[in-house]
């Protein structure tokens, strides 16, 4: 006997119907190419020879077989060490990215397994609260935020950063990852109870194991956020070696260094292939994630 579908994967099948047809396959692949293009451009500048002017022939005319010797890996060897130090602002941006995604997933789960699954007083009023946050402007709580910093002590630290991150990132976390708990059946839910499962066995045995979709498409949210993001770390921790993001020194690089573009695009070839090295190893979870609470049945 067949189990019957649920609204998510009726969801995930007509959608995986549409976008099976032959001409939603020819424009993604159009799609594809048109996004692929100036990331080959990128990639090929940042291997050409500083003597090549950019202002005389374009990326395209250094694949010729005549002018491969213009290719070399001379101009990453001085972007990741030297003076420009690339490699040290790299980890950086790890040491900032890994816990600003973690912390407010972590958060997030908690507070969306309460606002489903826990029966409490004022929580539809409370988590509506939560919701009404994303439309603040994250410029209006800069000043205040690094006020309470400086007096904590916590200024041009790490801790400004994650902690930052993790309170601009969760009330969208909490909104994505609660609306794909509620339509979690409830009589998973349910059945533990009676099986005499409290919150913490449901949250960690039925919920959590469910809600690899969500985490997925929100880590991917935030991942890239947080790795990109320059306001905040400029704001929260300056621009010191041992707190600045590689954003922030490419910052600096475009402003003390316009015209050095033999520097520029390895640069920023290195900020980027992270973010989609990640998209990439996660993608099979965007589309799931991404219809959490939307779908009806």
């Amino acid at each position: 006997m067949s189990r019957k579908l649920t609204r998510q994967e009726k969801a995930l099948i007509r959608t995986k119907n549409k976008l099976s047809s032959p001409w939603a396959s020819a424009i993604s692949i159009v799609i594809a190419l048109v996004w692929t293009v100036p990331t080959l451009g990128l990639l090929v500048t940042s291997f050409r020879d500083d003597r090549m002017a950019i202002s005389r022939s374009g990326w395209w005319e250094t694949l010729l077989p005549s002018n491969w010797h213009q290719f070399g890996l001379g101009n990453y060897e001085s972007v990741l060490g030297g003076n420009y130090n690339l490699g040290a602002y790299f980890v950086n941006s790890f040491v900032i990215t890994i816990p600003g995604v973690l912390i407010p997933i972590t958060l997030a789960l908690l507070a969306a397994y309460a606002f489903a699954w826990v029966d409490f007083r004022g929580r539809h009023v409370l988590f509506i609260a939560v919701f009404s946050m994303q439309v603040v402007p994250i410029q209006v709580t800069m000043i205040p935020l690094l006020t309470q910093y400086v007096n904590w002590g916590l200024n041009s630290t790490f801790w400004v950063l994650w902690l930052s991150h993790t309170i601009f990132g969760l009330p969208q976390a909490i909104f994505l990852l609660h609306n794909f708990m509620q339509d979690i059946p409830r009589e998973l839910v349910e059945a533990a109870k009676v099986d005499g499962a409290g919150h913490v066995k449901i949250f960690l045995k039925v919920v959590l194991p469910l809600m690899v979709p969500a985490i997925a498409s929100f880590a991917i949210f935030q991942f890239l956020w947080v790795w990109n993001d320059l306001l905040v770390a400029l704001a929260f921790a300056g621009n010191t070696p041992a707190t600045a993001p590689l954003t922030s020194r490419l910052s600096d690089m475009v402003g003390s260094r316009g015209s050095a573009w033999y520097l520029l695009a390895p640069g920023a070839f290195i900020a980027m292939i992270v973010p989609v090295a990640v998209f990439l190893f996660l993608q099979r979870y965007f589309v799931r994630g991404m219809l959490a609470g939307a779908v009806k049945g």
